[in-house]
């Protein structure tokens, strides 16, 4: 189902969606009104969502849909305005699985690759299980009491954590990073799969809506404690053998660049038993080769538990390679981050 209040773009989507032998064009409606009287009776497997709607936006939409009919949703949105990039990141913390840049002509530089980029999410995401969303999101549960000696790291304490997740990332960064103080005593590299054009806005939207301060990773600069670097837009992000951050062209790793194992590979080898690595929900195997090496250099290393992960590719790779050593429902991760950095939760 696409919603879409120009008919133009509207037209546009459809002519995309028909030339993939994978999609069937159900329904293509102009509001969030109409996708709501419509979606009982049409049941598509997957929405292509507008931000920018006549009446009610597509952020409430999403809300509506997750609580009333859960269905995947990916969000096509204009990523050049701050406010559709803001209202973006709100529908996926509201439920929505992806966002994807909406095209604007048949001519228009990047059309095929933009085009081809909107197929291939509908596909993927219309396979994604989805459970109704509460209209608000909790906070992060308590603290459970203190871990047992075998879960804690058994060398000094750790000096730097990298995060990476994949489907489902920015609802799951938002609680976990929501569940840290501002005095957090340890840098964070972070990994998001997104398209490029995204990550700017990501980085902001994370900076808004978490105690930390979050921005695009530069590089040779110094993690610094309580700050949250963010890999740019198709660029690896790594740990440097100085200490600094490294920002890398090279290919992608497993079709992703930037890359979670990429990431995990740089702690493993320039910060070993010093570094904790925590791979999210996320399609795909991505991370969890990293993770395994960040594990066998000693770090300590969590995956998201299928609980809570609302794609449990990544964290399920990096089990069966034996990259985790402890599974949390996303609530207590971030408790355990803080137990792990010697800091009460």
């Amino acid at each position: 189902m696409i919603v879409e209040d120009s008919a133009v773009v509207r037209q546009l989507l459809a002519h995309i969606i028909a030339r993939d032998p994978r999609l069937e064009l159900a329904a293509a409606v102009s509001s969030a009104e109409e996708a709501l009287q419509e979606i009982g009776r049409i049941e598509p497997d997957v929405i292509s969502m507008d931000i920018r709607l006549p009446g009610m936006d597509g952020l409430e939409a999403t809300r509506r849909i997750m609580s009333e009919r859960p269905t995947p949703i990916v969000v096509i949105a204009a990523s050049v305005e701050d406010a559709n990039l803001r209202i973006s990141m709100n529908a996926l913390r509201a439920g929505a699985l992806t966002v994807v840049e909406k095209p604007v002509g048949l001519t228009s530089a990047g059309y095929e690759s933009i085009a081809q980029d909107i197929c291939t999410q509908l596909y993927i995401m219309s396979q994604v299980p989805v459970i109704r969303r509460r209209l608000s999101l909790e906070r992060p549960a308590p603290a459970r009491p203190a871990a047992n000696a075998e879960d804690l790291p058994s060398a000094a304490r750790p000096g730097i954590v990298g995060l990476a997740a994949s489907t489902g990332g920015p609802p799951a960064f938002a609680k976990l990073l929501g569940g840290l103080p501002r005095t957090f005593p340890l840098p964070i590299l972070l990994v998001q799969h997104m398209g490029a054009p995204f990550m700017p806005g990501f980085a902001a939207w994370l900076d808004g809506v978490t105690p930390l301060a979050v921005a695009i990773g530069r590089a040779g600069e110094a993690p610094a404690a309580g700050r949250v670097y963010v890999a740019p837009g198709d660029r690896h992000l790594t740990l440097g053998p100085d200490g600094l951050l490294r920002l890398g062209d090279d290919p992608p790793v497993g079709g992703q660049r930037p890359s979670a194992t990429a990431l995990f590979h740089s702690l493993a080898e320039n910060a070993g038993s010093r570094a904790v690595g925590v791979l999210l929900t996320g399609m795909g195997e991505d991370g969890a080769r990293g993770l395994a090496e960040l594990r066998q250099a000693g770090g300590f290393t969590i995956t998201e538990d299928e609980s809570t992960a609302v794609v449990y590719g990544m964290p399920a790779a990096a089990v069966r390679l034996g990259g985790s050593r402890i599974s949390l429902p996303l609530d207590l991760i971030a408790p355990r981050l803080l137990r792990l950095a010697g800091r009460d939760a």
